[in-house]
């Protein structure tokens, strides 16, 4: 008995000669202690709190004079299981030979990464511009039974069909038909994060749709691109000092017709705008006085500044979270609604923040 107790739990371990006492885990990863004094007497479990708040109301069963130690066992992993939804939903030994020829037949080249358990599957992709980008699938423990669940880096919610009965292979050929049909949204940002200097976001992912785009000192525009009509006038915001942002907010607003959808976005951008965008061939980041002129920093926590002293002379950025701050510790700052009113640190100007 205690020759198959062990073989059937080989994470147990015997502690004494006479083999019986007992010490480890049974097969469902749950620690216990079995400890018997003679065959006459009953089993005392010393067992973890996890455990034992499990086992109430089986007490009476576990303290049986002839319990043996594989009963026991059994009984405790079905405690266990009955408790534990992810155990009971433990694929079967087919779950495992399926998955594996799939893989053989998508190729594992296309694998980045499995987990432990063998559900969740990372699988790499390429565009025909050669971007590289990732499907994660969940699989489900009757796969292919099940529909798996998906997700990836993508402007737009991942609009598939997944059905049951799909696999990796057809998965993953879906996938690509879906990059496809998002290829000139991308073309579209790889031009413009190309050819201008981003602002925000710092590090652009798949799934951004908008870019903060430089113009000059203090000055830019954040577009925001439509992935479903890349081509389209996006949406437009132009951030900076008034004296600067109005003329080109005019021009925007009378050249709108002006719009070629046969054009790329950064070459309608500029003929809209009547402005030649400053490029890293052509301007050095440091040139756009980027910093806040509070707290000396670029970006705090996740913003970047974007207020502005609206004085030509000064233009000093500063974050707004910053600014009201300042403006609020002034003796001679008021607010009006959610307006603060105060002096620049700067210029001496009146600068304008809302509330934050």
């Amino acid at each position: 008995m205690e020759k198959s107790l062990v073989n059937d739990n080989p994470l147990l371990v015997p502690l004494n000669k006479q083999q019986t006492v007992y010490d480890g885990f049974i097969t469902v990863q749950v620690k216990l202690c079995v400890l018997t004094h003679s065959q006459l007497c009953p089993y005392r479990l010393h067992c973890c709190w996890q455990l034992k708040h499990l086992l109430r109301g089986y007490e009476r069963i576990v303290k049986q004079v002839n319990v043996p130690h594989v009963a026991l066992c059994v009984l405790l992993q079905e405690v266990v299981l009955k408790s534990r939804p992810e155990c009971r939903s433990i694929p079967p030994p087919q779950y495992y030979s399926q998955l594996i020829s799939e893989m053989e037949t998508l190729g594992w080249d296309k694998l980045l990464f499995i987990d432990t358990e063998f559900r969740m599957l990372r699988l790499k992709a390429e565009d025909s511009a050669g971007r590289q980008h990732i499907l994660t699938v969940k699989l489900k423990s009757k796969h292919p039974a099940e529909t798996p669940e998906c997700s990836a880096d993508l402007p737009v919610p991942l609009a598939i069909n997944w059905t049951a009965q799909s696999t990796l292979e057809q998965l993953h050929s879906q996938f690509l038909l879906v990059l496809e049909s998002l290829s000139e949204f991308w073309d579209v940002l790889d031009e413009i994060d190309s050819k201008t200097w981003i602002l925000e976001p710092e590090k652009p992912c798949h799934s951004d749709t908008t870019r903060r785009i430089a113009i000059g000192n203090n000055v830019s525009i954040k577009v925001e691109v439509d992935p479903r009509h890349p081509k389209m006038l996006p949406e437009c915001c132009l951030l900076g000092a008034e004296h600067v942002v109005t003329p080109l907010r005019n021009k925007l607003n009378a050249n709108m017709h002006l719009w070629n959808p046969d054009s790329s976005v950064l070459h309608n951008l500029q003929d809209v705008l009547e402005i030649e965008f400053p490029s890293p061939a052509t301007h050095e980041k440091s040139s756009f006085n980027l910093e806040c002129g509070i707290c000396y920093s670029y970006r705090l926590e996740a913003a970047i500044p974007d207020q502005v002293c609206n004085d030509p002379r000064c233009g000093q950025p500063f974050h707004q979270t910053c600014l009201y701050e300042w403006l609020r510790a002034l003796h001679s700052s008021r607010q009006s609604f959610n307006i603060v009113f105060g002096e620049c640190p700067y210029c001496s100007k009146v600068c304008v923040c809302l509330t934050v």
